[in-house]
């Protein structure tokens, strides 16, 4: 304490025990810092000691003349980090190059108040930086708060909507484009608009690009020394791409997997239902991150959506709020395999509330969807609560919803849910035309006005197996299941529909395309093995597998598009208005774990399920290395522990994209489709067996007789 009292120059510096060796050493420190212990800029170069000060002024005070000190804003979004007139004079006294990040005030210049950003993105817009980080390369600094200023300064990085994937490809936009990094002339001042310190916890991407944009103003800083960063991600792959792998380590893949599902802070609680039900009664899409510490749900009350791609400023992320059905019953079948398999009973009993708060306890099944005289009768509605949601009806995710029952009831060894599953298949296909196929959606609506029989009655054509193949491959499974016949006709026509015109009039022509329609073209093959469906499957499956990397990623492709829907932005202006793919242009090198890689796992196991082909079988098996790879781990977000983001880029090796999809962006995460799938595929690998074969036992034919009189009278 008397150390202290005859040093008040070191006063606030925030080290235990200083000395008089230590005050030396910090007279003549590079960099000062003022931050708290915790700054990831600071922990990163913690190895070199610099001093720490809590104020501006103090670090100023403090600083070498001739060195430099960085103010950084750990208020950040809150309070901008403020430093007066006579702070910024004392600086130019000592001759000090300042880094000042989130400023309150600037000299000669005006600030207007902070803007947060939505889908806007840092580019950088000059060569300081290169050629690491050329000039309009894209980096993301999520939920950016920044400060307008009020002139244009030359400046090394903006802000601004901006499309892309790497690059900004049709450059900046004419306005709204405002500095995010600088340096203000005469003043030896660099300025951040925004709060860069904060990559570690904000989950700035990509990650390998950081360190190079702070070596660069570290370097303009001190360019007397190297500053190397030293820090752990927050959300990291479970492997590299070269690790070698543990044994058994897709089991390991499923238990994490399984864990995710049971913790994932989206079953919904009995203390959180009302306000969640009303946010989403009210359209609402998504809601404030989970606590913690409070106990999960126990799937009484259903299963959230999932995670919204937009990462917050701590690094968190807010939850989708949705409760859809394929969603839920999705989660029911991840959480009854690991029941099943690894003794699990308490998630036994979520999958189970899951199922009936779905089939029993939601809206989904209830309303006209339960009343036998209304066209929607036997349909599984897209979701609960919202009336958006109440009133559609997909067949694909009806369809998914099919599969993921019956698998959790084999799982389970109930035939609690066998009447409503084949229900569903009829209340399917009556709406499903003479050819095969049933179009996108078809709604409350539209059933109350028509009735179903003229959509049994009626042709349409619709070369889209996004949105058909999974309802003929329910077909099959139900042809198998019962023999009833225009099962297996109306699927084999549209089938044969289809691949005649493959590719070039499928809708999309793309790999999400071809990975959805591998199921229906194996369980075409189960069911009848000829030569014509082994090439039609091989061929498809061959498509897809020319873009598989080394690592056993399958890339997504761009294709001519029939329509305007699910297409890359064409201009800067198109960025977030839309449904979109994750690359800008073919070689972009991302997969996508929301709506293909999962479903091409699917897809290959059934074929080699069906086919025994050794080359399926080896590219099944790397694709299921890579998934596994890729999976998440953090330990400081557990709720994020155990799945897989939307985007992963196989060059990088982390999760990044174009992230212009209007909902479902590059850090986004469902709780069903291809991330429940890749989980259910790792727990029926690990115990050599299909989909097909572990659900062959299941009772839903005897519902069929019944239902068929009463759904379809005179037998369809």
């Amino acid at each position: 304490m008397k150390l202290r009292q005859s040093l008040p120059l070191l006063s606030a510096v925030l080290l235990s025990g200083a000395s008089l060796a230590a005050a030396a050493k910090y007279s003549t420190a590079p960099l000062t810092f003022c931050c708290s212990a915790q700054n990831d800029l600071y922990l990163a170069l913690r190895k070199a000691h610099h001093p720490r000060f809590e104020t501006p002024i103090l670090a100023i005070q403090n600083a070498a003349p001739g060195t430099a000190v960085l103010l950084l804003a750990d208020d950040y979004p809150v309070r901008q980090t403020a430093l007066d007139s006579a702070g910024f004079d004392l600086a130019q006294q000592k001759n000090l190059r300042v880094f000042i990040e989130y400023p309150a005030a600037l000299p000669g210049m005006e600030l207007a108040a902070p803007r947060t950003t939505t889908w806007e993105r840092l580019v950088v817009s000059s060569d300081s930086f290169g050629p690491a980080l050329p000039k309009l390369r894209i980096l993301a600094a999520q939920d950016c708060h920044f400060v307008p200023v009020s002139s244009s300064p030359t400046a090394d990085l903006v802000v601004a909507r901006v499309a892309g994937y790497d690059t900004a490809v049709f450059g900046l936009p004419e306005k709204d484009v405002f500095p995010i990094l600088f340096e203000l002339p005469g003043h030896k001042l660099m300025v951040a608009t925004t709060r860069l310190s904060s990559f570690v916890t904000g989950r700035y991407a990509p990650t390998s690009d950081w360190p190079v944009v702070w070596e660069r103003i570290l370097t303009a800083l001190d360019p007397q020394h190297p500053h190397p960063l030293e820090f752990e991600l927050v959300v990291r792959p479970a492997y590299s791409a070269t690790a070698k792998l543990p044994r058994r380590f897709e089991r390991q893949a499923f238990i994490e997997a399984a864990g995710w599902f049971a913790n994932s802070h989206l079953l919904v609680r009995p203390s959180e239902k009302a306000k969640l039900y009303q946010a989403l009664a009210a359209n609402g899409e998504t809601a404030a991150p989970a606590r913690l510490d409070a106990p999960e749900g126990d799937g009484s009350f259903g299963i959230l959506e999932g995670y919204a791609s937009g990462i917050l400023y701590d690094g968190n992320q807010p939850r989708r709020l949705p409760l859809r059905a394929d969603c839920n019953l999705e989660s029911a079948m991840v959480l009854a395999l690991d029941s099943r398999f690894n003794g699990h009973q308490q998630r036994g009993l979520i999958a189970s509330n899951l199922l009936e708060f779905v089939y029993f306890n939601s809206g989904m099944c209830q309303g006209p969807r339960a009343d036998p005289q209304h066209g929607a009768f036997g349909l599984i509605g897209w979701g609960d609560i919202a009336p958006a949601w109440l009133i559609a009806n997909y067949g694909d995710d009806d369809a998914r919803a099919v599969f993921a029952t019956a698998v959790a009831a084999a799982s389970l060894k109930t035939d609690r849910w066998d009447k409503r599953l084949m229900r569903a298949l009829l209340a399917n296909l009556r709406t499903t035309g003479k050819l095969g196929f049933r179009t996108d959606r078809i709604d409350l609506p539209a059933l109350e006005k028509n009735g179903w029989k003229p959509y049994y009655d009626g042709a349409p054509v619709d070369y889209s197996p996004h949105f058909e193949s999974y309802l003929w491959a329910s077909y099959l499974w139900a042809w198998q299941q019962t023999g009833f016949r225009p099962f297996l006709d109306r699927s084999k026509t549209a089938i044969a529909m289809t691949m005649k015109v493959y590719p070039g009039q499928w809708r999309w022509q793309d790999n999400l395309e071809r990975a959805h329609m591998l199921l229906c073209l194996a369980w075409l093959v189960r069911v009848e093995d000829t030569p014509e469906h082994r090439e039609w499957l091989t061929r498809v499956a061959g498509d897809l597998l020319a873009w598989q990397q080394p690592s056993g990623a399958i890339r997504e492709r761009l294709i001519t598009l029939r329509d305007g829907h699910f297409r890359t932005p064409q201009r800067n202006e198109d960025y977030g208005t839309s449904e979109t793919p994750l690359l800008q242009q073919d070689g972009d090198p991302v997969t996508d774990q929301l709506y293909i890689t999962g479903f091409a796992l699917l897809g290959l196991h059934e074929a080699v399920g069906a086919t025994g082909d050794p080359k399926l079988k080896l590219a099944e098996d790397k694709l299921a290395e890579y998934l596994c790879r890729i999976q998440t781990r953090s330990i400081k977000l557990p709720y994020l522990n155990g799945t897989w983001f939307r985007a992963f880029d196989d060059r990088r090796w982390e999760a990044w994209a174009s992230s212009a999809d209007i909902g479902w962006g590059v850090w986004s995460i469902e709780s069903g489709w291809g991330q429940a799938w890749t989980a259910a595929l790792l727990a029926l690998r690990e115990q050599n067996t299909t989909v097909w074969d572990f659900t062959a036992r299941s009772h839903v034919r005897d519902h069929f007789p019944k239902l068929r009189d009463q759904m379809l009278p005179n037998g369809g």
